[in-house]
């Protein structure tokens, strides 16, 4: 199977551990991965205004990008494209005006859009489309014994309409940490937002949101947290400096993608993981 393949700005730089391992995985698990050629950055957020439709050219062009390579779906890893990219789309197929607004703001050589890519979640790709059977007889490295704390945040579940399992008890994450041989914690702050970009002008506000989450999660048991959302891992990884700082009481634990875990999983080697990225090395953990 192959399918177009949009990785976004932070893979490509501070997140070089999600695609590495991304890549990998999918690769064993016979998917190919076609990088989109002239992909640009999404755009990072969804406009929440109304009336802007210029922050929605950014995402729309991208999707331009895969139908002139002859392909009708794309594929994301990282939460924040998924979500940018998805609710542009939806955006566009639900109204005619700003479609064609969007449409004449174009290049005069970028062909029209109507709509007519499928976005799709990477996670969405390995329940829907392998199918987490058959991930499993893949498993070369069962997990056992690992208990693991799902974090979704909110871009994977956020609004109702984008998101790609129940807004408020999701259930996939759990499903592929038990395909891999772990066990997931019963985890209520897996929806809680991290803080998001707070943390840019209000570091204090992402160590308490950082604090209260992680901790719950070392309180259940947690070994380890996964995520799939860039900014996610930053603010639950990287930030445990400064909650360490705050709270003498604090725990550290390590925080990965989703896809690092996958890897180790399929028995891959560590080296895609790309583990010296994390702030929190995860390592130990798996015995490497």
């Amino acid at each position: 199977m192959r399918l177009s393949y949009y990785p976004g700005c932070t893979l490509k730089t501070t997140a070089k551990n999600f695609e590495s391992s991304a890549i990998a995985s999918f690769e064993n698990l016979g998917i190919e991965l076609k990088e989109l050629k002239r992909w640009t950055c999404c755009g990072t957020v969804y406009s929440l205004a109304s009336d802007d439709l210029i922050h929605h050219l950014a995402p729309i062009r991208n999707l331009i990008r895969v139908k002139e390579e002859g392909e009708n779906r794309v594929v994301t890893f990282c939460s924040m494209c998924y979500n940018t990219l998805k609710r542009s789309n939806i955006r566009i197929r639900n109204s005619e005006e700003d479609r064609d607004k969007i449409n004449d703001f174009m290049d005069r050589e970028e062909i029209n859009y109507q709509g007519d890519v499928e976005v799709l979640h990477s996670l969405e790709v390995l329940r829907d489309e392998i199918g987490f059977d058959k991930i499993k007889e893949k498993v070369k490295r069962p997990l056992e014994g690992l208990k693991v704390a799902p974090y979704y945040g909110c871009m994977l579940l956020r609004p109702e309409e984008a998101g790609i399992d129940d807004l408020e008890n999701p259930c996939i994450l759990e499903n592929f940490i038990e395909t891999l041989g772990a066990e997931p914690i019963d985890f209520p702050y897996k929806n809680e937002c991290c803080g998001s970009y707070q943390t840019v002008n209000a570091v204090d506000i992402v160590v308490d949101k950082a604090y209260s989450i992680l901790k719950y999660a070392k309180d259940m048991g947690a070994d380890v947290v996964i995520t799939s959302c860039p900014l996610c891992e930053f603010n639950l990884d990287a930030r445990q400096r400064e909650v360490k700082a705050r709270y003498p009481d604090f725990e550290e634990i390590p925080v990965l993608y989703f896809t690092q875990m996958l890897a180790i999983a399929l028995g891959l080697d560590p080296e895609v993981c790309r583990f010296d990225l994390n702030y929190i090395s995860p390592e130990g953990v798996f015995k490497l």
